[in-house]
């Protein structure tokens, strides 16, 4: 096994679905107020970090806003999986032929880098037919329940990796792929190589300018994007 790959969730992997609802029922559930989320930008972040931001915006007390984090996400988590049987993530153009390709490769572990938390995470692919953990198609990962800065997530799902098919997998050959500037800089803080593809939020013009390794439009070219992972 040679090369480790880590994707990103929303805007990368899967679009739509029911989860910014759920997370704002929760909210308004949890501590009455769900801030500015017409004009808040949720690409790349964590699912933490979100609900802080939007409440510091409110001017709630910091120390509120933490005694509810439990009570939001069992809120939150229930909400998206009611949700999820009607209203499943749709899975984007390429998506699924890249996964069965790399995931019958010998030479290719699989894992998440995801702002999701982890519950959050398994839902929203369960939805479309990934597996996370042991038994699924990404066995690793990082998640917004690790760490509520993304910078900080590559080195934790690298550090399961490395432990999990105890392997030294070499940096230059391990990818951090997602579609917003936060993931691409979340990879480059690791000295890792960075994909990213404009499925999300930013054309490709945008994640050009953050200095990402490759930049692809999406991934309905097999051929291409499997080379830029295994031979790039």
């Amino acid at each position: 096994m040679r090369h480790l790959i880590l994707f990103d969730i929303d805007g990368t992997l899967v679009s739509g679905g029911p989860a910014k609802l759920a997370f704002q029922e929760a909210m308004m559930e949890v501590y009455g107020a769900t801030g500015p989320v017409g004009g808040y930008v949720f690409s790349g972040k964590t699912d933490p970090q979100i609900a802080r931001g939007l409440l510091d915006a409110t001017g709630m007390d910091p120390r509120e806003i933490e005694a509810g984090f439990e009570a939001l996400w069992e809120a939150y988590l229930g909400g998206l999986a009611a949700r999820l049987g009607d209203a499943p993530m749709d899975l984007l153009a390429g998506v699924g032929e890249l996964m069965v390709t790399l995931q019958t490769d010998p030479d290719v572990a699989l894992g998440l880098v995801t702002g999701n938390i982890l519950p959050g995470a398994r839902l929203k692919l369960e939805s479309v037919g990934f597996g996370v953990g042991d038994d699924g198609h990404f066995i690793v990962g990082g998640y917004g329940s690790d760490h509520e800065m993304r910078d900080h997530l590559p080195g934790i799902a690298m550090e399961r990796a490395r432990r999990h098919w105890e392997v030294d997998f070499s940096r230059d050959r391990i990818w951090v792929v997602g579609d917003t500037p936060l993931d691409v800089q979340c990879g480059l803080h690791h000295g890792v190589r960075t994909l990213a593809v404009a499925t999300g939020n930013y054309s490709v013009d945008e994640l050009e300018a953050t200095g990402a390794h490759v930049v692809v439009p999406d991934f309905r070219d097999l051929a291409q994007t499997t080379e830029i992972l295994l031979n790039g």
